[in-house]
Formats: structure tokens, C-alpha cells, sequence
């Protein structure tokens, strides 16, 4: 049957959740300066892996003997970040030129104090001014955070809006949870600077619905499908070696969603069109790992200098997991993944409720969600820098975000709309105040942003930032600047977006099945 949706198309929502959740998200712009900035801006500066003139500024910067200088992690997001960079730079190069002329004619060599209770960022901050870069670096944050980072993430909304309308078949309850995932789980506060771990899971989530094709209507050959979820595959390892577990799985998954199709002859040439798939991706984090440190099949890890934990298994990975640490990637009260996002708990109960003739999830699917995000679990289990996730919140299992969450949204949906008001409501409660306080190293770990929202009001992380910094900005900024303005028109902008007298669209139908 068909379900009468209205005021607007598939289409039409698709594009108000894409613009909502990156306008929401580019609000929310953090100014961490991560360390996938730095290739970011060296190859947007001057087409460069080599990161000369950055080192010292982030203790996973070193030197490689005649080779220079590197960062460890894998270099996909980073590649992906200096477009919009680079793009910029007519914009970025001036304003920084104007700003460090003013100081060599002011003489103001040392940078003004930073009022922040973390040494490290007063170390950086200081030594990013010494050297004229704190601006830059400020610019391409802001930059790659809103034109990279922030619409990758609302675009992974819209393909979780798309796949819980194709299986709940109700346009309104899949936009609200769509929503419910943009605001609602750690997807907010991840989004607030440049980050690898997150974007790769969106990226191998698109693969899977390319393969899954809920909507049974995707124009493409199965062979074309299956290559590009190899595609997606291999960026995944492109971006982080994270992706084995996803690259893997998601290998599985081609096979033998083939054999269901075909047999034996339909999961051979899926094999194969997905393993060409890959190695664009992975031929190319072969010619990064030549370039920077001599071979390409070495990762980046490697080459490191001993840091923490390095001494432990091989560059601190061991195997096979310690419990302790998936104890902690799940419970621990400040980046645990059921702490930050208890909504993500409801996907446990997926099996037992989502069966029988009213099933949502097909059987294969289901097992491949949660199959994918067991996998990354149980790899992290053997990572010991879990541990060091205190400092930046969640962000090991921000692959499975995406993988978790649609079939919590599918037992959430069962729920009666009290309970799963309730269910939502305590998700936004933990996750708004995470994206705009963003400290979880505190005794009181996630809990501690909440209870300052609801102590100290609403916060904005740059506007926090800028009044941390003796009010070199402007006077504005010394004492504090309210963030309520910018919310106010946001809102404004948002209503705009979605009320029927700005959009002027009529009653459509949208194939499904029964609201």
C-alpha cells in the first residue's frame, strides 16, 4: 500500500535533514587542532606529505631519518580535509598575513595567556603563536570542520533517514529518528572537529546499503554495487587501520549476499568485484607509506618513537583482547559507548524483538550490523591506547555508530510513544551538553557536561575558546559571549527550512508499506 506523507517528498526531507543537521553540527564547531590537520594543510599548502615546520606542535608528529616529518595514523581523512582547505586558502593566507603583520609592528612576539585549566592546550597555544601559526591552524579547523567533517556527518544521517523509511515504511517516525541519531548519539560531538574514526564508519555504512539496497530501487548492476562497496571498503583501511575489521566484513557480507542470489558462480564475481574495489584505495595508502617513510607496506605505526603503551604487543596492540578493555569501551563513565549513548543499548534487544512475519531488519542484514560493530568492539579490545580516550571522549567504536543505531531505532519504534520520548529525551540529555562542553577528564567524566548545562547554561565551544584568550580577539570575547543569539538564529534558519509557507511544497505519496 501507500502511506500519505504530507507536504513532502523523500527527496525533500532527505535534503532539510542533510542542511539541518550541518547547520547544527558547523554551530558546534570545536577548535581542537587534531593531529589530521597537519597533513590536511601541508598538501592544501603546498601538495606535500611532509609535515616540516609542524613538528613538536602534537606528540604524533615525528621524524622519520631522511624523511621527514610524519604523523602515524593513515592519511585518508586528511587527504579529503585539504580540499576545502585549499579552497580557502585565498581567503585563509590574507587574513593570516594581515594578522602577523599587525604583531611584528606591535612586537607582541610571545603569545598572550591562555585561561584554560589543561597545560597541554596553553603548550600548544604558545607555541603556535611563536611560530605564526595559531591562526592558520584556527582558520583550517574551522574550514575542514564545516565544509569536511560536518556534512559528512549529516550525510550519514540522511543514508540512516533513507534506510529506516524503507524499513519502517513511515516517512514521519524514520525523520525523527534520523534526527534522534543526528542529536541524539555521540555523532554530535564527534562532528565538532576534523575526525578519521566516525567518517570512515559513514563512509563503510554507505557501502553496506549499496550492496543491501533496502529501497529496491537502485538502477545499478549488482557488479557495480558490489565494486563500490569495495570502494568504500578499501577507504576505510585508506583512513584508518580500523577498517581491516570493516574491509573484512564487509567482504563477507558481498559473498554471501551473492550465494542467496546465486549460488557459487554469483559469489565468485562478487568476490572479485569487490576486491577491485579495494585496491584503489588501498594502492594509494601504499604510495602515502612509500612516500613518507621508505615502504609501502609498513604502516605509519611503525616508524613511531616510543610513547605510551608502544612497548606492549606490536605498537601497543595485543592479542587477544583484554577484557578490561571492552569492559571499558562499553561502561567507562567517561567515553564508555553505553554510557555516552545509552540509546545504542537498545540494539542489544534487536534479535529477540525484530522477528517473525512483522521483522524490519532481514536476517542477513541484521546479523552484518551487529557482526560489524562485535568485530570493531572486540579489535579495540586489544588496543591498549583505549585507555587514553579520557582525553577526547569516545572515539574508537564511532565506527559502529551508524551500524548500532538502526537497529536500536528499529526496537525504538516498537515502543509505546511515551517510552520512547523518554528514551529520547535522556539521549539528547547526554549528547547536547557533550557538544557544547566537550570535557569528559573530569571526576564526574559524561555527567559533567550536563550538570554544567544545567548550571552554567548553554555554551558554544568556539565562543568558550575565544574568551579564554585575555581577550586578544576583541573586548567582546574577554568576559564571555552569550551563545543564545546564534541559536535563536539558527532556529530561525531551520524553521525556515522545514515550515510549509517557505517551502511551498503539496501532499505527496511515499512507497512503503503500512505506517
Amino acid at each position: 500500500m501507500t502511506t500519505d506523507i504530507p507536504a513532502m517528498t523523500t527527496r525533500q526531507v532527505a535534503w532539510r535533514l542533510f542542511v539541518t543537521a550541518w547547520l547544527v553540527y558547523a554551530l558546534h564547531f570545536a577548535t581542537d587542532i587534531v593531529r589530521e590537520h597537519y597533513p590536511a594543510v601541508a598538501l592544501g599548502d603546498r601538495f606535500s606529505f611532509d609535515l616540516d615546520g609542524f613538528c613538536g606542535l602534537h606528540p604524533d608528529l615525528f621524524i622519520t631519518p631522511g624523511r621527514g616529518c610524519h604523523i602515524g595514523n593513515n592519511p585518508g581523512v586528511s587527504m579529503l580535509a585539504a580540499i576545502p582547505y585549499a579552497l580557502a586558502r585565498p581567503v585563509i593566507d590574507p587574513i593570516v598575513a594581515g594578522v602577523l603583520a599587525r604583531r611584528a609592528a606591535s612586537g607582541q612576539a610571545e603569545a598572550p595567556p591562555l585561561n584554560t585549566p589543561f597545560n597541554n592546550a596553553r603548550r600548544f597555544y604558545a607555541e603556535a603563536y611563536r611560530r605564526g601559526l595559531d591562526i592558520k591552524l584556527g582558520l583550517a579547523a574551522l574550514v575542514t570542520q564545516v565544509f569536511c567533517m560536518a556534512p559528512s556527518s549529516a550525510f550519514g544521517v540522511v543514508l540512516v533517514f533513507l534506510t529506516l523509511l524503507y524499513t519502517l515504511k513511515n516517512q514521519r517516525v524514520a525523520m525523527w529518528l534520523a534526527l534522534l541519531y543526528a542529536f541524539g548519539t555521540p555523532v554530535f560531538f564527534r562532528t565538532g572537529f576534523l575526525n578519521h574514526n566516525m567518517m570512515l564508519g559513514h563512509i563503510a555504512y554507505a557501502g553496506v546499503l549499496v550492496v543491501w539496497n533496502p529501497w529496491s530501487g537502485m538502477r545499478l548492476s549488482s557488479k557495480a554495487r558490489d565494486f563500490l562497496c569495495g570502494v568504500a571498503g578499501g577507504l576505510t583501511i585508506l583512513f584508518d587501520y580500523t577498517g581491516a575489521v570493516l574491509i573484512a566484513g564487509m567482504g563477507v557480507y558481498v559473498v554471501v549476499k551473492r550465494w542467496q542470489d546465486g549460488r557459487m558462480p554469483a559469489a565468485t564475481r562478487g568476490a572479485l568485484w569487490y576486491i577491485l574495489g579495494t585496491l584503489g584505495p588501498i594502492f594509494l595508502l601504499w604510495f602515502y607509506q612509500y612516500q613518507a617513510f621508505g615502504n609501502p607496506f609498513l604502516p605509519g605505526q611503525h616508524w613511531m618513537p616510543p610513547v605510551e603503551f608502544i612497548e606492549r604487543g606490536y605498537q601497543g596492540y595485543e592479542f587477544p583482547p583484554k577484557p578490561s578493555l571492552l569492559a571499558m569501551l562499553l561502561f567507562d563513565y567517561r567515553f564508555g559507548l553505553f554510557v555516552v549513548a545509552p540509546v545504542f543499548l537498545l540494539a542489544l534487544a534487536a534479535p529477540f524483538l525484530d522477528r517473525g512475519p512483522a521483522r524490519r531488519i532481514p536476517v542477513l542484514e541484521l546479523v552484518m550490523l551487529l557482526g560489524l560493530s562485535t568485530g570493531t568492539w572486540l579489535f579495540f579490545g586489544g588496543s591498549n591506547y583505549t585507555t587514553l580516550q579520557f582525553n577526547t571522549g569516545i572515539r574508537y567504536l564511532a565506527p559502529v555508530f551508524p551500524f548500532l543505531f538502526v537497529p536500536a531505532a528499529i526496537v525504538l519504534a516498537r515502543f509505546r510513544p511515551g517510552v520512547a520520548f523518554a528514551w529520547a529525551m535522556l539521549a539528547l540529555t547526554i549528547s547536547w551538553p557533550l557538544a557544547m562542553y566537550r570535557e569528559v577528564e573530569r571526576p564526574l567524566g559524561v555527567l559533567d557536561p550536563v550538570i554544567r548545562t544545567f548550571t552554567g547554561g548553554f555554551a558554544l565551544p568556539v565562543l568558550s575558546t575565544l574568551s579564554e584568550t585575555s581577550g586578544q580577539y576583541g573586548d567582546f570575547f574577554a568576559h564571555g559571549v552569550s551563545p543564545l543569539p546564534l541559536f535563536c538564529f539558527t532556529g530561525l534558519v531551520i524553521y525556515a527550512i522545514w515550515a510549509p509557507r517557505f517551502r511551498g511544497a503539496a501532499a505527496v505519496k511515499t512507497p512503503g508499506g503500512p505506517a
